[in-house]
């Protein structure tokens, strides 16, 4: 956490008692996205916020336009919402009198250029290629800042997930935390040039030769093996049946533990399986999934509060997209 934290509680407590004059409803103003209360989210400020997610986007869905656009609108309306809600939050700010002192704003500001910048130069070339000015990369700092506090305030300070709640979601979601049968499976993977290759065949049951005269599995997979896992002496850990294919499950799930498969030929490729350990269909203990439960909910409590937080907000204060 920056040592710039400290201050959140110093923000939070110091109230100025200013009175609020009613407001009148903003003129529209061509590039306007959004109104709330006096303050503006313009369309190039949308732009900007959504430009990391648009560059990924255009990468992952280079083949498909469509989809990209899709995506991409999708992106720009959420990044509209998160800076609607980021001008409610900065006017709560405004009208419930908290303050922000300029020496708490420039020590944020050096510690963000020290953290993702590491210096003034590179700090100051990246701002002329984004085409931002220094007082612009300071009033998002300092906007960033006071959203974080209050968001910190008014939701992550009021989640308390109890022991008790974590209990009463695994006893009604068993089927959650439910495993199939596992095994603990090593495989050796030789590709044919077709499916009457005899050479492979041959390699296959040499190498089944070895094994059973004592050579160890892992070593005959990491000197023979095609498959992916061959620098782990073909292991592939524990596997579910719905990972294999079907005559490949069949024949590993049927197999006593520490013992070795007979050769499995198909059309395209020749394996041999070990199985090194076997675990039956079971329920995970609540001590393996008490901290994923905890995120969960979490999670779930933090949109509820987050979500009843800017629905009072939103209330108090005049709003307006375009």
């Amino acid at each position: 956490m920056p040592k710039s934290m400290k201050y959140i509680p110093f923000i939070l407590a110091v109230m100025l008692g200013i009175a609020v004059p009613a407001l009148a409803e903003p003129a529209v103003v061509d590039g306007i996205k959004g109104v709330v209360s006096s303050g503006v989210v313009t369309f190039a400020e949308v732009e900007d916020y959504c430009r990391p997610a648009a560059d990924t986007l255009r990468r992952q869905y280079a083949a498909d336009p469509e989809v990209f656009h899709q995506k991409l609108n999708d992106a720009f309306n959420d990044g509209l919402t998160n800076l609607i809600e980021r001008q409610l939050i900065l006017h709560s700010f405004e009208t419930d009198g908290y303050k922000l002192p300029d020496s708490v704003v420039d020590e944020l500001v050096q510690e963000r250029i020290h953290e993702r910048f590491g210096d003034r130069v590179t700090f100051m070339k990246t701002l002329q290629a984004q085409g931002l000015t220094v007082e612009q990369f300071r009033k998002q700092v300092r906007e960033q800042y006071i959203e974080a506090a209050l968001r910190n305030q008014n939701v992550q300070h009021q989640i308390f997930v109890s022991p008790y709640k974590i209990e009463n979601y695994y006893l009604a979601n068993q089927d959650e935390f439910r495993v199939e049968d596992e095994i603990k499976l090593r495989m050796i993977v030789l590709a044919k040039s077709s499916p009457d290759d005899t050479n492979v065949l041959k390699l296959a049951r040499e190498i089944q030769a070895k094994i059973k005269d004592g050579t160890p599995f892992a070593e005959m997979a990491s000197v023979y093996s095609q498959g992916s896992q061959e620098h782990q002496g073909g292991d592939w850990g524990w596997v579910q049946r719905s990972v294999l294919r079907k005559e490949l499950a069949d024949v590993a799930f049927g197999l006593p533990t520490g013992s070795i498969s007979d050769l499995v030929d198909t059309p395209d490729t020749c394996y041999l399986m070990f199985v090194e350990d076997k675990h039956p269909a079971h329920v995970r203990p609540l001590n393996e999934v008490a901290a994923d439960i905890e995120k969960n909910l979490h999670l779930k409590q933090q949109a509820k509060l987050q979500k009843q937080w800017i629905d009072g907000l939103a209330k108090k204060t005049f709003i307006r997209y375009f």
